[in-house]
């Protein structure tokens, strides 16, 4: 894709590891977890379920967790993603990007494979809920990502076509469903690193969303 098509008139925003850090810290919930339990954790069958785990990665997990790691893992795990999640934060340069996208009344979404319960438990107490006009999770649409239907169903509801959208994710089944479903895409990567695929289909890879708001500064939207 062009970067010539940056010219957005909505952004759709993912939430996990693009809005917030919650994946990386899930990540290093995991790694206090191994060591809580002196286990020995495959930490690269945890990070493959960034952004929605494919078949073969779910099974491989699962013979991890069955085989290799004790009883209590998942328990001691959700103790130690609680206490991780009190370093809960936006991620760098979102709060600047939602404050340029707002003061020029350009629509915002989120679009996201998590639960609505996990945007407001995560989003509200950082006060991102209300910068956005819709919210479309797991619940609102019948395909998860790499299918487009969660950025169609974004697009719709802020009533801009999919091809006047940016998109933005940080995984690689988030990047997929976004060029699915026809939106320029650019990826700010956090757990995953980008691969060939991904610059493929995005416009830009970038280190961040304050690269984002560069990028955007820019190129004016269009009038």
């Amino acid at each position: 894709m062009s970067e010539m098509r940056l010219r957005p008139r909505a952004v759709v925003f993912d939430m996990d590891g693009l809005l917030v850090n919650t994946e990386s810290l899930r990540i290093r919930a995991v790694e206090d977890c191994a060591r809580a339990l002196g286990a020995p954790v495959r930490l690269d069958l945890f990070v493959a379920f960034v952004g929605g785990a494919s078949a073969d990665a779910r099974s491989a997990l699962e013979k991890h967790l069955a085989e290799d790691l004790p009883p209590q893992f998942w328990r001691t795990y959700r103790t130690c993603v609680e206490a991780r999640m009190e370093e809960l934060a936006p991620m760098p340069g979102a709060l600047e990007l939602l404050a340029w996208l707002e003061d020029r009344d350009i629509p915002r979404a989120i679009a996201t494979s998590a639960a609505r319960a996990a945007v407001e438990k995560y989003c509200a107490p950082l006060g991102l809920l209300s910068r956005f006009q819709t919210v479309v999770a797991k619940e609102d649409y019948a395909r998860k990502k790499p299918a487009p239907d969660a950025y169609l169903e974004a697009a719709a509801r802020l009533g801009v076509a999919p091809r006047d959208c940016l998109a933005l994710e940080d995984s690689y089944n988030g990047v997929r469903a976004a060029a699915a479903a026809g939106m320029p895409t650019i990826m700010a990567p956090d757990v995953l690193p980008a691969t060939g695929e991904m610059h493929e289909l995005c416009v830009a890879v970038v280190r961040d969303l304050n690269d984002v708001l560069a990028r955007l500064r820019a190129r004016p939207p269009r009038a």
